[in-house]
């Protein structure tokens, strides 16, 4: 620990006897000394270094690189400010909390006037790239002339979402402003051999269900299919098929997605779509179930670097994977849900009963940051103020965010060490990126009162390779994979 830059502490430290230090040396094992710029979303002059460890290479590779939409690795990177992204967080959980609940998507969204319209959808889920279409070749770059067309695969990046269940991606024709601008190519259906509309009637069709669906284009036997997410958010257009490659050996065919001629709001700025992993029909993994073994996991970088994507079994050796039971909602399957069991700060166990977590808790790749049934946020805000007085006072609130500190008067910072206890002794222990956003406690009270749905934010999942293990019902969590 460096203290040369809190005098009062190390005169504190000098005067103690030896006995005391020897206590005071085992409490400060439950700190981490940081440098205060690593606290910052993305840090002045962020370049990406990369994967930080290293990926599995050869015929099996089943793993594409992810990134946080916003980071210097993003290939649509864009710049943001962490206000605008906790409101949308705030949209995007509400949605997911009502449909849990049993109401619809739309139902109860706040209304965004002015300034906070334009703020109100940046998306802060991973993106990942992915090919569709083409006549053979892995390359997204391969063109190939076929009965005098030229047919051609297409490279996107799309968004990585856990909580919704139908992939799509603009298509052409995609006239403005009902298309938002995106940075790679738009797919061309007229240029994919293997393109093919979905028709109406087929099993494909009636499994998009009420929900999804828009019945049929005129005059002709296609699907089509609508899509709201209930945070501002939708897309609509034709559902299609075709050939998926997200890695040299990860060819999905026949596969199934929303060819988009209208969207509302914004998608992860110029991103070309979402890639759907949800737990219903029609996503990612039911499609590939068969295939990959109903599972899939990803790791969520830090802004500067890169993770990682994969279907089927963990990119990592699975022994070192501990694991939680999943939950499964029967009204919305679509949500993979585990069990809060316990908090530690500072090395001690917040006097918060089990029961108080009896809601659940949401994994989700595009939360922001975890939301806590409040009488337990209540509990792990008093014991990190109480081991951050030295940082004080308070600054004032970013968005939802309540403990935030000036800490630009500090090279360093002790941030206390935090754990997320899980069912099943699962273990998240959290690195200081984890704990504080811009210098604010990364975490909230979610709405409602005991026992209410809470969410396990991608803020908090950094450098975690975590495994969806639908097939076994379990989610898995393994330290300093990315």
């Amino acid at each position: 620990m460096t203290i040369s830059a809190m005098p009062l502490l190390l005169l504190l430290l000098v005067s103690l006897s030896v006995g005391s230090c020897v206590g005071d040396h085992h409490q400060l094992l439950n700190f981490m000394t940081v440098k205060t710029s690593s606290l910052k979303h993305i840090a002045e002059g962020a370049v990406c270094s990369g994967h930080k460890v290293t990926m599995p290479s050869g015929d099996g590779v089943r793993w594409v690189p992810m990134n946080r939409p916003h980071g210097p690795c993003s290939s649509a990177a864009a710049t943001t400010v962490v206000d605008g992204m906790l409101l949308w967080d705030q949209l995007r959980t509400s949605s997911i909390r009502r449909k849990l609940s049993g109401g619809r998507a739309g139902d109860g969204l706040p209304v965004i006037h002015s300034r906070e319209a334009k703020t109100s959808n940046i998306d802060s889920s991973m993106t990942a790239k992915s090919t569709l279409g083409g006549s053979g070749g892995t390359s997204s770059t391969t063109m190939e002339r076929t009965s005098e067309h030229l047919y051609s695969k297409v490279s996107q990046t799309v968004v990585v979402d856990t909580s919704s269940d139908i992939p799509w991606v603009q298509c052409l024709p995609c006239p403005a402003p009902q298309c938002h601008l995106q940075k790679d190519q738009l797919y061309d259906p007229a240029n994919s051999s293997t393109y093919a509309p979905i028709p109406c009637g087929s099993p494909a069709c009636t499994e998009l269900g009420s929900s999804h669906s828009s019945g049929c284009s005129a005059g002709s036997d296609q699907c089509k299919y609508i899509l709201d997410y209930g945070d501002g958010r939708a897309t609509a257009g034709t559902y299609v098929t075709d050939t998926l490659t997200l890695s040299p050996t990860i060819a999905v065919k026949g596969f199934r997605f929303g060819c988009s001629h209208a969207v509302r709001g914004t998608f992860s700025d110029q991103t070309a779509g979402v890639l759907a992993l949800g737990g219903g029909a029609g996503s990612l993994l039911a499609q590939t179930a068969e295939t990959f073994g109903n599972a899939f996991s990803y790791c969520v970088p830090h802004p500067s670097s890169d993770g990682f994507l994969s279907l089927g079994g963990p990119v990592g050796n699975s022994s070192q994977f501990t694991s939680t039971p999943l939950i499964k909602n029967q009204h919305a399957p679509t949500f993979y849900i585990v069990r809060l069991e316990a908090i530690t700060v500072a090395g001690r166990r917040l006097d918060v009963p089990p029961a108080t977590f009896a809601g659940g808790a949401v994994m989700d790749s595009g939360a922001v940051v975890t939301q806590l049934p409040p009488s337990a946020y209540a509990a792990l805000r008093a014991a990190f103020r109480s081991a951050m007085t030295a940082y004080g006072p308070l600054a004032d609130p970013v968005r939802n965010l309540d403990t935030c500190y000036d800490l630009t008067r500090f090279p360093e910072v002790n941030v206390p060490k935090v754990s997320l206890v899980f069912a099943g002794g699962a273990t998240l222990e959290l690195e200081p990126a984890s704990i504080m956003l811009d210098g604010c406690l990364a975490f909230t009270a979610s709405p409602g009162g005991h026992g209410s749905i809470g969410f396990i934010g991608n803020v908090q999942q950094q450098t975690y390779e975590v495994l969806y293990d639908v097939g076994s019902g379990s989610v898995g969590f393994r330290s300093g994979a990315c």
